[in-house]
């Protein structure tokens, strides 16, 4: 029997906190669709209190950068990138072009070619998120994008040296000092000065991913993210300081992040709230983690590893943290997830900052139909044909003529006809 022990907010007052972003979005978009950089301007003043003579930055904005960055920090930068970029080659090298000969004189292939344009969004609100670089710069480049530019908001009024040393060590052409929803806009719509992108890719706020989704089809998206999500699975093997870590490690990204616990151990479900009090009592970002715990967090109990595996999947989370005997029991049954963590040595923080797996993933159960940002969502894998004898062309031309009757394409079907005739036998 599965029982929710500790629950979340409701449904209902998510989606009308939904609503009014959705509004605001729309204002926003429809403005800058209009004006361009003279309301991009206006909404940076407004919101980040940034007016900057130029949003993109020159090359010696990015040398004095680099120069406020210590060394370890260059260092560590450059370690996460290529354990980041190793793995998108290596996914890259997974995707074949196919050419075969399906009939005698027909041959039929696929290409797999990147976009050719793409700008990635890298959030620095609350946090300064020098990983999300790496994640989109890194991997669209590994992708074999051909401009690929790039923008996070200010940060303590000026652009964050670290976020520009990631962007600029991670292969993006253009850097850009502007956040938030006038960003996306500015990328995806362009402006006097930003040439628009063909995709926008990256992790934000709720607007941003609300910026994003109604941009879609304008531009292409890499997913819809919404608040950070961490799902605990545990045993009665993992012990509660642990699992009130992990789940308040994630806890912490915003007042809207869910952090579950499902669990087999009704004294691991009964212990984990006063470890999650004593990590509160002196963690600096508790006055955010303290919210999202006591809004969004939840603690279920279940009775067998079955049930944890079919509430898992109902659940989808983003991120899926398996603390038990055997974790690879949930690497073989489970279909729902944006990353799967298995075991105590790993955890949801490694796969977020350096290990090498992308941390842009999905979010509010869009685990049920897709996978996160990978080196494969910057690639279009797009078919061609051919025919290379009078035969062939005659013989599918038949087939063609027959089918498009059926249907009453009367266009289509003298398009076959012309080539039975042309290359058929006289």
């Amino acid at each position: 029997m599965i029982r929710h022990l500790k629950t979340g907010r409701s449904a209902e007052a998510t989606a009308e906190q939904q609503q009014q972003v959705r509004l605001t979005v729309e204002d926003i978009l429809a403005d800058i669709g209009r004006r361009g950089e003279a309301a991009v301007r206006e909404y940076s003043q407004k919101f980040d209190k940034w007016s900057p003579a130029a949003f993109r930055l020159s090359a010696a904005d990015i040398d004095a950068c680099l120069a406020a960055v210590s060394a370890q920090t260059l260092h560590d930068i450059e370690f996460a990138q290529t354990q980041i970029r190793n793995f998108a080659l290596a996914q890259r090298a997974a995707l074949r072009d196919v050419e075969i000969e399906t009939l005698p004189g027909v041959v039929l292939g696929h290409k797999n070619l990147p976009v050719n344009s793409v700008g990635c969004y890298v959030p620095g609100g609350r946090y300064p998120m020098v990983a999300s670089a790496h994640m989109s710069v890194v991997t669209a480049k590994a992708a074999g994008v051909k401009r690929v530019i790039a923008t996070a908001p200010p940060f303590g009024g000026k652009p964050h040296p670290a976020i520009v040393a990631a962007m600029h060590l991670g292969g993006a052409d253009e850097i850009y000092a502007l956040g938030g929803v006038q960003a996306v806009a500015a990328m995806a719509l362009g402006t006097e000065n930003i040439a628009p992108v063909d995709m926008i890719v990256g992790p934000g706020n709720a607007y941003v991913a609300e910026a994003k989704r109604q941009l879609f089809g304008r531009v292409g998206i890499d997913l819809l993210a919404g608040p950070t999500e961490t799902l605990i699975i545990a045993d009665d093997s993992c012990d509660a300081e642990m699992a009130a870590v992990d789940l308040i490690g994630q806890a912490e990204h915003g007042p809207g992040s869910p952090a579950v616990l499902l669990t087999t151990s009704e004294a691991l479900a009964r212990a984990v709230p006063g470890e999650i009090d004593k990590l509160l009592s002196w963690l600096p970002t508790a006055d955010v983690a303290r919210v999202a715990w006591d809004h969004c967090g939840e603690i279920i109990l279940c009775d067998t590893l079955e049930e944890m595996v079919a509430e898992a999947d109902r659940i989808g989370s983003e991120h899926v943290q398996v603390i038990t005997r055997d974790p690879d029991h949930f690497l073989r049954h489970m279909t729902n997830y944006g990353a799967l963590f298995l075991g105590a040595r790993t955890n949801v923080s490694f796969g977020d900052k350096v290990i090498g797996t992308n941390h842009t993933l999905p979010t509010m159960r869009a685990a049920r139909y897709t996978g996160g940002l990978w080196v494969g969502k910057f690639i279009k894998t797009c078919t061609y044909q051919r025919v290379l004898t009078d035969e062939a062309s005659a013989l599918v031309g038949e087939y063609c003529s027959r089918l498009c009757e059926i249907e009453g394409f009367a266009g289509h079907k003298e398009q076959a006809d012309l080539r039975v005739r042309r290359y058929g036998k006289r």
